[in-house]
């Protein structure tokens, strides 16, 4: 299978203002709902870079270096498919951030992106992403909680069509303006929405992956899955694993638990 190619380069973050309900003050910032994994070594906050970053640097100068150093972390990590590996060195995940975190958009961690939600640990999203993709390709795929959009675009490496909601208008936007700085906008199909609804006129999908926690997982999302897709999500409330759900006929799933991990919550309805 042929490689994804990376397209940007060193990218810059596109300008954007600083607002008091973003990231003003969050130089020490340690998200309550952070889209990461529990490490049992370390309860209260995601595993430390191994290569931080300085925070004195461009990282538009070095993106190229740190984005390399994540995925030798990765692998480190126990990410061992070379088709996620490449398509999480190709995205820049520095442009998803506020410049003011700009500088630890490298590191192992969940960042804030404003209305109290999170872009996912860099691991979370090639754990999820890898479990979809284990054995097989999927030709179309559902993300629900877009956030600012850098998983979509972690998966617009991979598939083919990526239809992506999130509920709340001032991440649309974001995910919007970001996506289209990539030159990603025409491989994925952004829509503001409810996520725990889904797209029943576009399903079935080959898989879905869910970014917030619910204290189940929406039957909607699950009767959208094709014979055969699987679909991934956090699953619980105070205590979350990552559940990984395979249809395995018209009214039969399969389900296996993974790894503990602490997501921002799943909602229903839309924020304008």
């Amino acid at each position: 299978m042929r490689k994804p190619v990376n397209p940007f380069g060193s990218v810059p973050a596109p300008d954007r203002r600083r607002t008091s309900g973003g990231v003003t003050s969050v130089a020490g910032f340690t998200p309550t709902n952070s889209n990461t994994r529990i490490s049992p070594a370390v309860l209260s906050r995601p595993a430390p870079s191994s290569t931080p970053a300085n925070p004195a640097a461009n990282p538009g100068l070095s993106s190229d270096r740190l984005r390399q150093a994540m995925v030798q972390r990765l692998r480190a990590q126990g990410i061992s498919d070379e088709r996620v590996l490449d398509a999480m060195a190709a995205v820049p995940r520095h442009v998803f951030v506020d410049e003011a975190l700009a500088s630890r958009a490298y590191e192992d961690a969940a960042l804030p992106i404003g209305h109290s939600q999170t872009i996912s640990q860099p691991w979370v999203v090639a754990r999820m992403i890898a479990a979809v993709c284990e054995d097989r390709t999927p030709a179309r795929v559902l993300e629900v909680g877009a956030g600012c959009g850098y998983q979509a675009a972690v998966l617009a490496q991979l598939i083919r069509e990526v239809h992506a909601i999130e509920r709340i208008r001032g991440l649309f936007e974001m995910a919007r303006t970001n996506l289209r700085a990539l030159r990603l906008a025409t491989r994925v199909r952004l829509i503001h929405g409810d996520g725990m609804v889904g797209l029943p006129s576009l399903a079935p999908f080959d898989a879905i992956v869910v970014a917030a926690a619910g204290l189940a997982i929406p039957q909607a999302l699950l009767t959208q899955l094709a014979p055969g897709g699987r679909l991934i999500a956090p699953e619980g409330d105070t205590h979350q694993r990552l559940v990984l759900i395979e249809r395995t006929g018209a009214s039969s799933w399969k389900r296996t638990e993974l790894e503990a991990v602490r997501f921002v919550p799943l909602r229903a309805g839309i924020q304008t």
